[in-house]
């Protein structure tokens, strides 16, 4: 699949398109997901045009992933969930829609209704508070 210059991420990174900052970066931003599927659903992506993590070169694999993991742990630490999910999807027979590699990082506790893909836009207001809560625990 070749890269798409007009999906949203590309427009994101190329601030065509708004989004509400986590992390950043030379090599990586992290954002929030605009339909979350729970408080804190965080994106994380390469400052790198691929649609998935086969293709993804060696000098930002090393950066995304330490950055994923030190959201998760942010997350972890603002929300108290009794369990995270790092979910990353390469192809659409996989469930990819956004064709830019990107990782999810969702808060998962008992209770919480979880959906694949939130189908409801959330209010930036409260993004942006999400987002604060993230950035103030983020340990690099």
């Amino acid at each position: 699949m070749n890269y798409d210059q007009e999906n949203i991420f590309a427009k994101i990174l190329r601030n065509e398109a708004n989004c509400i900052k986590v992390y950043e970066d030379s090599k990586v931003l992290a954002f929030m997901d605009v339909m979350p599927q729970a408080p804190g659903h965080t994106l994380v992506i390469p400052k790198f045009e691929t649609t998935d993590l086969i293709n993804l070169p060696d000098e930002y694999l090393d950066p995304l992933l330490k950055a994923t993991r030190n959201i998760a742990a942010a997350i972890k630490k603002v929300y108290s969930p009794t369990g995270v999910m790092i979910l990353q999807l390469n192809g659409e027979e996989a469930g990819q829609t956004v064709f830019h590699l990107h990782f999810h990082i969702i808060q998962r506790s008992e209770g919480l209704n979880y959906r694949f893909h939130s189908r409801d836009i959330e209010d930036t207001e409260i993004l942006e508070n999400e987002a604060k809560k993230i950035r103030q625990a983020i340990v690099i």
